[in-house]
């Protein structure tokens, strides 16, 4: 028997219809919600977009990283290591402390982390980080063996750089072992002229110790030592005897990092016996239990190092001094840790944890300690691609749900899937539909949901209170959610990281003038700057008023308040011989940008350390010369000033020239106006250079705190200008004119200065 159209008196939606006339309805609804969802997809894409170009900051949208391949985002962390120098373990310090100047790559100083991914990708070797560091000195040459992630394979091989200046430069030299499985934590150490190498290969199943055949780079298996999933194990000689710590891998979550377990031998070789207290650690609470490093012996006495794992792994390390090791009994006490923790934060390199430290004893009689270090969480990654993904899912939710409130979704599902509409169908289609409980089921599902979004569309009409008070909210949400969505998925992990220059970090001091009447603006603009990753100290002129105590400050730098007995605009510029680096950025009070703007202001001054580089372009020109404010220099595409209220420079050559004789007479123009110090620097510059001796970096946004708490110090701005303008005629005379010495916009290939 052959299918025949049927007429439906059933209602659809309020409709009643018949087959031809219920084809052109359901049509229209499908054209219309098609219409509303693209229209929808179009606009949140265009403000997605919008988020990402405006709203995520520049090193997320294209860096400077010449790593094509290495350093991708991984869910086991972004890993460094930071070299630390003391007098014992327990007073150690970061090599930025140390003042160690390097001046092929303008780090004056070095600053930790001196070894990176980048490290290791720039050499051709692929790297997402860098971790488990173990130092091996030889004829005063420091050999720095660690794990590194390779990018492509996902798996950790064991990589080696090398130090000929006490471990301010590495150089990778490449890969020293690479096995079919996982591969971390290279303990090397010496035994009878030969030096060896225990790496944790727990995916093998064994402990394995290798030999050095052609030190560093190549190795032999020598011996595999005991059967079983170690991980993070060492061996050391004490007391007679050789002994081996380390955790069974087989266990899950804490307990596999809250067990410990020792075996001992007469030799390095074996035969290993189990201790009889094994295992020394097996609980939940695992911090202290995992080994974190290298063991040491100070004024006799044997410390471990351990992982703290309690909250996330790696948390934190501890140091446990071992009071008895026999093998019968076991007894260590934790002592006080001997490195200072960074408080900034995850813009410090390793401001979210630390699990590896390595330290030494030199032929000095100093110390050395290598240690690891992250700015994320493990399993940051995947947890911020979920918030992400489940933000967007809502976003698709309240898009349906505006769509309904607007009538231009009528149906959330089309309606020929619905038990209600009837159409010419084959007999077969029929037959299984009847039978299918799946079938019945999916299509009672879809006429219940469609009628729930009628009855929803019907309850909040948009003329009445209720319907507004919706549509608003959801309007709201859609953008907030669509932000964080971005945010999350694209925005990486929300650090405003330093720019590696020429394989290194430095730091740089931050110089800013104020008096009483502005403490409110100094207290949040040291709480937000001394977060950024570069600033090594904040120094305070105080020019007026009785100055605040250190303690008033939230900081996660030194501060230090220079107290000045007259209140000059000259102070800003004074030789201060306790500024131990040679970059200062001059950043008035009141002036918040963000950590990486000031990041990338630093990057390009150390590529340009003779120049004033800042965020403030001016083009004085004309005859006679006038200033004017910076949309005068955007419309001539070009500036030949740099205001030094947002500004880097050399605080060796910057202050000399600004206290030099020939800036005699300029001095006493600004003491005189109080006002011009910046314009003043600016000539000084330019008289002792015929090439570029201005940069400038675009921030991404800037907020003048002062003009919103009434607290500027130039108000009248036509009286402002004055100044500045006889200023002008004066320098030119005095110091040369400006003349010529237009810098366009959009010059440098960074494309930070468009």
């Amino acid at each position: 028997m052959g299918s025949s159209p049927i007429l439906s008196g059933r209602s659809t939606n309020g409709f009643r219809t018949t087959n031809g006339n219920h084809h052109n309805y359901d049509g229209c609804l499908l054209s219309s919600t098609f219409a509303y969802f693209l229209c929808s997809f179009i606009v949140l894409g265009s403000f997605g977009t919008f988020c990402g170009r405006f709203l995520l900051p520049p090193n997320l949208r294209g860096g400077l990283s010449s790593t094509t391949l290495g350093c991708r985002e991984d869910n086991e962390g972004s890993w460094a290591i930071g070299v630390f120098y003391g007098d014992s373990p327990f007073s150690l310090k970061p090599i930025e402390d140390m003042n160690v100047w390097e001046d092929k790559s303008a780090a004056w100083p070095v600053a930790n982390p001196v070894l990176t991914c980048a490290s290791v990708s720039d050499a051709g070797i692929p790297s997402n980080f860098v971790a488990d560091p173990f130092l091996y000195v030889k004829d005063n040459v420091f050999y720095l063996f660690y794990e590194t992630k390779n990018s492509l394979t996902m798996q950790g091989d064991i990589g080696v750089s090398q130090s000929t200046d006490q471990g301010a430069t590495w150089k990778h030299l490449g890969i020293a072992l690479d096995e079919k499985w996982h591969l971390s934590f290279p303990y090397v150490f010496e035994y009878q002229g030969n030096i060896y190498m225990m790496p944790e290969g727990s995916a093998k199943g064994e402990l394995r110790l290798y030999r050095a055949v052609e030190f560093p780079l190549k190795w032999t298996l020598d011996k595999t030592i005991i059967k079983k999933p170690l991980v993070d194990s060492f061996m050391i000689q004490y007391g007679g005897k050789f002994w081996i710590f380390g955790s069974d891998h087989r266990g899950i979550g804490t307990e596999k990092n809250g067990q410990l377990e020792i075996w001992y031998s007469s030799s390095p070789f074996g035969p290993w016996k189990l201790h009889k207290k094994n295992p020394i650690y097996n609980a939940d609470k695992s911090w202290g239990a995992r080994n974190g490093g290298r063991p040491f012996v100070h004024n006799g006495n044997l410390y471990r190092i351990g992982q703290d794992c309690g909250d996330t792994y790696g948390r934190r390390v501890h140091i446990f001094k071992i009071e008895v090791l026999t093998t019968d009994e076991f007894k260590e006490v934790e002592m006080p840790f001997g490195i200072p923790m960074s408080t900034k934060g995850w813009n410090s390199w390793n401001g979210a944890r630390v699990h590896h430290l390595d330290v030494q004893q030199l032929d000095s009689g100093s110390w050395i300690a290598v240690m690891d270090g992250d700015r994320v969480l493990s399993g940051y990654k995947s947890r911020r691609l979920i918030l992400g993904f489940v933000s967007m899912v809502v976003v698709a939710a309240l898009v349906i749900l505006l769509g309904i409130l607007l009538g231009a979704v009528k149906c959330l599902v089309p309606l020929t899937w619905c038990t209600h509409h009837i159409e010419k169908k084959e007999d077969t289609i029929l037959a299984w539909e009847r039978q299918s409980w799946l079938s019945l089921k999916l299509q009672l599902f879809c006429s219940r949901l469609n009628r729930a979004s009628s009855v929803l569309h019907a309850t909040l009409k948009l003329n009445s209170c209720t319907g507004i008070v919706v549509l608003v909210l959801a309007i709201l949400l859609v953008i907030t959610l669509t932000g964080f969505g971005i945010k999350y998925i694209y925005g990486g992990n929300g650090a405003e990281e330093p720019y590696v220059y020429k394989g290194h970090y430095s730091q740089f001091t931050l110089l800013t003038m104020t008096y009483d009447a502005r403490l409110l603006n100094l207290k949040m603009y040291i709480k937000h700057y001394s977060r950024c990753s570069s600033v090594h100290e904040i120094v305070v002129v105080w020019n007026r008023g009785t100055p605040p105590e250190i303690s008033d400050f939230d900081s996660a730098v030194p501060i230090r308040i220079r107290v000045e007995g007259k209140n000059s605009l000259n102070n800003r510029f004074i030789d201060d011989p306790l500024i131990k680096t040679r970059a200062v950025l001059e950043l008035d009070d009141d002036i918040m940008m963000t950590c990486d703007d000031i990041e990338r202001g630093f990057h390009v001054w150390r590529r340009y350390p003779d120049r004033i580089v800042g965020f403030y372009p001016r083009l004085a020109n004309g005859h006679p010369l006038r200033y004017k404010a910076e949309k005068h220099a955007r419309k001539h595409n070009g500036y030949n000033l740099i205001l030094t209220g947002a500004a880097f420079m050399d605080a060796k050559i910057a202050f000399q020239r600004y206290w030099s004789e020939e800036a005699k007479a300029g001095r006493e123009l600004v003491d005189k106006l109080f006002n011009c110090e910046d314009l003043l620097l600016n000539y000084l510059y330019t008289n002792h250079s015929s090439s570029n001796v201005v940069e400038y970096v675009r921030p991404f946004w800037v907020v003048e705190t002062s003009k919103l708490s009434g607290v500027a110090i130039s108000k009248d701005r036509n009286a402002h200008f004055g100044f500045r303008n006889e200023c002008l005629e004066k320098f030119s005379l005095w110091y040369g004119s400006l003349s010529g010495r237009k810098v366009d916009f959009r010059r440098r290939i960074d494309g930070w200065d468009g």
